[in-house]
């Protein structure tokens, strides 16, 4: 039932209203003047008003102004019943904010519509405030899923990168200094999604989770930053002597296994920290950017490590990031070149054949020392495509060289750890022989101990296959990788070469001779050639020799030379 209130100075009026609304559901009450109406106004609760313009004290047109002033009451349409009919006065009504009128002597007809009007007006009014209730509750309710979702981590419950980045914001803005930022990164934890499954891996997860907050203390926050990322946001750091025991107490709490569906799981992980005792910091990014940066470079010392970053970090950073480019690049503009190392026979002192080892010419440095750039060559997989661009220079050179009526030099190639496991080695040889129309016999292929006893067995498949090719293998670096002796002999290999470090300062009843001579001998039990590199004295040359040590290389000789000045010392005749 709706309720109207009917506002009159002459109760006869109300009557002719109430006599006019008759038949329909409405409640009518009465109010004989502006103020009583104002004063009612909470206790009717009026859907419409039927308003007089002309009444003593307040007059309607004041009353109207007053209703519409109050936010309650605003929306409720307000009719107003007057004699007056010039344009001036209807304008004063509506200026008043009065939403309709009717002209007295008021008739059934109209009164009826504009009632129905005005109602349904403010049905609809009302159903449109419901609605933007309700839309005001949903985004508020969407708000805070979003709010959840950017600062919370829907797996482990912990706070998000972007809640720590605003803790950081925080605490950079107050002028706080005894903070530390410690990121924190499991060792090989693809291993366990690969090995047990994405499910195991989020049990596993959620387990560090809960035991990193264990080292919470008040007002510190533990982020989770990726997959198997954490990061540590802690207060009252003063310097590296207060950080370094909260370090390693996290790194001591991974050394019990996590239990994982009945399985124990060990994992370890590495943790690098920024200090903001030196106030250097002006953006959140960056204390977490250099925690970040001394967590890579802990990794590269092992599991299980941490690092406190110092400036000197950001520098090596950069020139990593200068070098990886200019390798790309390199590789490009063809910058690499190939030098060669002379292997000699020690008893005739005539080159056997060389040692193909890659140089770089740098635009801007000359000749990048090998040890510079190559360990960056391996990490980021680069040593690949250079080591195919090695083999097919040595390869076209050895090709010249036996046009030339040279068919018994060899070509030793040195393959990586990870060409010898790429999966498309064997095929990138093979296309490099057929470009090259090289004697593959006269082609050696030298892998460390280490690479080859990563795998022994898929080791010697691969090596079987390369020695189908006629191609002869060659263990470079024998003795300093894993023991493989019990190996050996299963090997389809044709030459060990004896490390430089065995090399150096062997003598007589020494360790080195010791083992340079149980390599010798081994070697000639099992029909290999054997290789001694680092000669650079000729006290070692005749300490080789009388041990019948078959071939050398090394400075005594001569250093690795570009193949212009190998042509003019060895092949000028």
């Amino acid at each position: 039932m709706f309720s109207i209130l009917v506002v009159d100075d002459e109760p006869d009026n109300f009557c002719v209203i109430e006599t006019l609304l008759s038949g329909e559901d409405y409640q009518l009450h009465y109010a004989c003047h502006g103020q009583t109406a104002l004063e009612l106004l909470d206790l009717f609760q009026p859907d419409v008003i039927l308003l007089d313009v002309m009444m003593p004290g307040i007059d309607g047109i004041e009353v109207c102004r007053r209703i519409k002033a109050r936010p309650q009451w605003k929306a409720v349409p307000i009719i107003m019943v007057t004699a007056l009919t010039t344009k001036g006065d209807l304008a004063r009504c509506l200026a008043a904010g009065a939403d309709d009128f009717i002209s007295k002597p008021v008739s059934r007809l109209e009164l009826n519509a504009r009632v129905r009007s005005m109602l349904r007006i403010h049905l609809q009014y009302q159903q449109l405030e419901l609605f933007n209730t309700q839309l005001e509750v949903m985004v508020r309710q969407r708000t805070a899923e979003l709010q959840t979702m950017i600062f919370e981590d829907a797996l482990t419950n912990l706070p998000s990168r972007a809640f720590l980045l605003q803790k950081l914001a925080e605490v950079l803005a107050s002028g706080e200094l005894s903070y530390g930022v410690i990121y924190l990164d499991c060792d090989e934890f693809k291993l366990v999604n690969g090995s047990f499954g994405y499910a195991v891996g989020n049990q596993l997860l959620l387990a560090i989770s809960k035991r990193l907050q264990d080292y919470l203390r008040p007002g510190d926050v533990l982020a989770r930053m990726g997959e198997d990322e954490f990061c540590f946001l802690v207060h009252q750091i003063t310097d590296v002597h207060t950080l370094e025991p909260f370090i390693k107490n996290i790194l001591q709490s991974f050394h019990a296994p996590f239990v994982i569906a009945d399985c124990e799981i060990f994992m370890t992980a590495c943790l690098g920290a920024a200090l903001g005792n030196n106030g250097i910091y002006q953006i959140p990014e960056e204390p977490l950017q250099d925690a970040d940066t001394a967590m890579y470079k802990a990794k590269l010392r092992g599991k299980g490590c941490y690092q406190i970053f110092d400036c000197q970090m950001s520098l090596a950073m950069l020139n990593r990031l200068t070098l990886e480019n200019d390798l790309h690049r390199a590789i490009t503009h063809e910058e690499f070149i190939v030098y060669y190392q002379p292997i000699v026979n020690l008893q005739t002192q005539k080159v056997a054949g060389f040692e193909a080892l890659v140089r770089w010419q740098h635009p801007d440095r000359e000749m990048v020392a090998p040890g510079e750039f190559i360990p960056c060559m391996e990490e980021t997989g680069l040593i690949v495509l250079v080591g195919m661009v090695v083999l097919r220079q040595a390869c076209q050179q050895l090709y010249l060289w036996q046009q030339q009526g040279w068919q018994d030099l060899t070509i030793s190639v040195n393959l990586s750890v990870r060409q010898f496991s790429c999966p498309t080695l064997l095929a990138d040889i093979d296309r490099i022989l057929a470009e090259t129309a090289v004697n593959p016999a006269r082609l050696k292929l030298e892998i460390t101990e280490s690479a080859i006893m990563e795998n022994a067995e898929v080791a010697i498949t691969l090596m079987e296959q390369l020695r189908l090719r006629q191609i002869q293998i060659s263990i470079d670096d024998f003795g300093t990788g894993y023991s493989s002796l019990g190996y050996l002999h299963r090997f389809p290999v044709d030459t060990l070469k004896i490390d430089r470090s065995f090399v150096h300062q062997i003598q007589a009843g020494s360790r080195n001779y010791q083992v340079v001579n149980t390599i010798i001998t081994l070697s000639k039990q099992l029909e290999l050639a054997v290789v001694a590199e680092g000669i650079e004295t000729k006290e070692q040359l005749q300490w080789l020799q009388q041990l019948g040590c078959e071939f050398g290389q090394g400075y005594l000789f001569s250093k690795p030379l570009p193949v212009l000045e190998i042509n003019k010392i060895y092949f000028s005749e």
